[in-house]
Order: structure tokens, then C-alpha cells, then sequence
């Protein structure tokens, strides 16, 4: 028997042919590519001009602060219960205080970490943890320079005037699965935000950007010859990859040469940097981040009872430098950013 199918045409072809382009994840042209590598090794990232003026949008600038003088008054002079900051002039230590307000909590005001009528009571938890962030800030600037360079970072790096960074990230229990005997899928299957929306483990971060399993995990020769890295193990590494692409805008050539993506020789200086983002964020989640699991409420916390901590996005934000390049960081010495020469 046969069945005669119908043929599409006309309006109906057009409305199917509109509906493909636009749920298939089409950028709009046209699309500029720019050479980032040496020629020849395909190093190269293809940018688009509506992308670009997205990124310019989302990476404005706040409003500039005042400097403050050095000299005078010390803040802890003025103020009881001053914790960190503790070598700020009490200028210096008000302007940081002004610039936090604009950067993290600018509908809140100050009443979002403190008491306004008693200003060196520590019975909010945000205080606490705007501590802390405070310290890590100054660390970040000072220690990390490897990855940072002379930009440096400031709160409003990962803040962006909001009291909670947009892309923060929690263990993730992953989906329910049978009992017994049944096998694990290691994660597998499940696209999500951290595995760049594929099939890849759904959760490459807490191996790597808690723990620090390894991540080489690709051969030396052409067949093996020693015990090496798992199936699970280079999965895990892939989505990590997938998720850095992802979050920085770039496809893989950012840092490899896609002829020998294991050798660095020839590589480019980005991936070099990469490793110490890679290094500095282990360290963030695991000193700063994680240890303040006692100190958040329960609703603040993931659904495995875990501290929200960062990955590449929350400090990127889709652009390959944050904030596009910008130093907030030079104007603001306090935070331990290097001042422009």
C-alpha cells in the first residue's frame, strides 16, 4: 500500500524553514574571524558583532569613587570592631565601605550587613562573609598576579551590584538513580550549565575546582603502554574544558594548538594563565569559600549542605578577561590592587 505524503509549500516551507533558524542556536552574522596564534595552526576565535556588543552592555563600569588620602585618622581609631582593613586610614577605610555598598548591595544599603544603629555588631552573617570575601579580595591581588596580572579584581569582578554572584555553583548530588546492584552512570547524560549542555559528567567542578584531580589525562604515544587515566577520569576533564570554553567565550584554541593539545610548547601564553586560574580557584573554594559553611544560613546553602562556591563564570561572565579588560582594581589600592603607573 502506498500513502501519499503531502508536499510542504508556500507559506507552510517558509514558517518550517524560520522555525528551524531560530531553535537551532544560529548566531546572527556576520561572524569575524580573528587570528590569535601563529598562522597555520588554526588559533583563531570567531566573534560576532551582536555577541560583542552584549559583552560591552553586561561589562559596563560603575560610577567612579573619590580617592581617598592614606594619612590622617586610622580606621580603627574611629571605628570599634575593625577586623580586616585594619591598615586603612579611616578615609580610605569609608570609601571602601561606599564602594562595597555600590558594588554589592545598592538597594540594601548598608543595612545588609550591618546594624545601623550599632555598627560594630557582628550578629549579621553577611558581615561575616563580607569579611572574608574582603581577604580573599586582597589575596587574590596580591598572590595571583599569575593569573590576574595588574587588572586585579575587585567585588564588583564577580558581584555586578548584586548581593549574590550570578554564577555560583554547589555540589551537585546528580540525578536519582536505582539501587542495589545497578550501575552508575557517573554523571553522564544529564546537559546542564556546567557541562557546556552536553552529555559529559554534570559535574566536572568539584573534582577539579575543589579537589585537584588530575587533569592531563591524554596519552604520550599512539597505543598505551602504561595503566592511565580512566574513561571516568577523561570525561570529567572534557566537560571541565567544555565548561572554561563556555564560560569565557572562546572555543579551545583560545589556549591549544588543536594539532598537539597536550604540548605546551605549542600552546599559547593564555593556557599558561588558565593553570593558575585553575590553581587559584582550588584554593579560593577550599580556604575561603567552603569554610564558611557554618556561617550561612540553611537557605543559602546547596542541597548537599555546601558553601556556594566559584568557577571560571563567576569572574568571567562570558568574556575572556572580566569586565573585558577593564582594571577596576588599579583605583583601589585598599583592595590590594596595584595603582597605574
Amino acid at each position: 500500500m502506498k500513502i501519499a505524503l503531502p508536499l510542504i509549500g508556500g507559506v507552510a516551507a517558509t514558517l518550517l524553514t524560520v522555525a528551524m533558524l531560530l531553535t537551532a542556536g544560529w548566531v546572527r552574522p556576520p561572524i569575524v574571524g580573528v587570528q590569535t596564534g601563529f598562522r597555520g595552526t588554526g588559533q583563531d576565535q570567531l566573534i560576532s558583532a551582536q555577541n560583542q556588543r552584549l559583552l560591552k552592555a553586561a561589562n559596563t563600569l560603575p560610577d567612579a569613587i573619590d580617592k581617598a588620602s592614606s594619612s590622617g585618622e586610622r580606621a580603627t581609631q574611629a571605628y570599634k570592631n575593625v577586623k580586616v582593613l585594619t591598615d586603612l586610614s579611616t578615609e580610605e577605610f569609608n570609601r571602601v565601605m561606599v564602594a562595597i555598598t555600590q558594588w554589592v548591595s545598592p538597594d540594601q544599603g548598608c543595612a545588609y550587613c550591618h546594624n545601623t544603629e550599632n555598627l560594630a555588631d557582628d550578629g549579621l552573617y553577611t558581615k561575616i562573609v563580607a569579611r572574608r570575601m574582603l581577604e580573599m579580595n586582597r589575596h587574590i591581588n596580591k598572590t595571583y598576579t599569575s593569573h590576574v596580572a595588574d587588572t586585579g579584581v575587585t567585588c564588583y569582578t564577580c558581584h555586578r551590584g548584586q548581593p549574590v554572584p550570578s554564577n555560583i555553583w554547589f555540589e551537585n548530588p546528580g540525578a536519582r538513580q536505582a539501587g542495589g546492584m545497578s550501575a552508575t552512570n557517573y554523571g553522564f547524560g544529564h546537559p546542564s550549565k556546567s557541562n557546556g549542555a552536553t552529555a559529559l559528567p554534570v559535574n566536572p567542578l568539584t573534582p577539579h575546582l575543589l579537589g585537584d584531580d588530575n587533569l592531563r589525562v591524554e596519552g604520550k604515544t599512539a597505543l598505551p603502554t602504561v595503566s592511565g587515566a580512566s574513561i571516568q577520569q577523561t570525561e570529567q576533564s572534557f566537560s571541565l574544558m567544555i565548561h572554561m570554553s563556555e564560560e569565557l567565550g572562546v572555543n579551545c584554541t583560545f589556549c591549544h594548538n588543536s594539532r598537539n593539545f597536550s604540548g605546551w610548547e605549542e600552546s599559547k601564553p593564555q593556557r599558561v594563565v588558565a593553570w593558575h586560574g585553575l590553581d587559584m580557584l582550588r584554593e579560593l573554594n577550599a580556604v575561603y569559600l567552603e569554610t564558611l559553611n557554618k556561617t550561612y544560613p540553611a537557605n543559602r546553602l546547596g542541597p548537599l549542605g555546601d558553601s556556594p562556591k566559584a568557577n571560571c563564570a563567576t569572574c568571567h561572565q562570558g568574556a575572556s578577561k572580566p569586565l573585558l579588560g577593564q582594571s577596576m582594581a588599579k583605583d583601589f589600592p585598599e583592595l590590594g590592587g596595584k595603582p597605574a603607573p
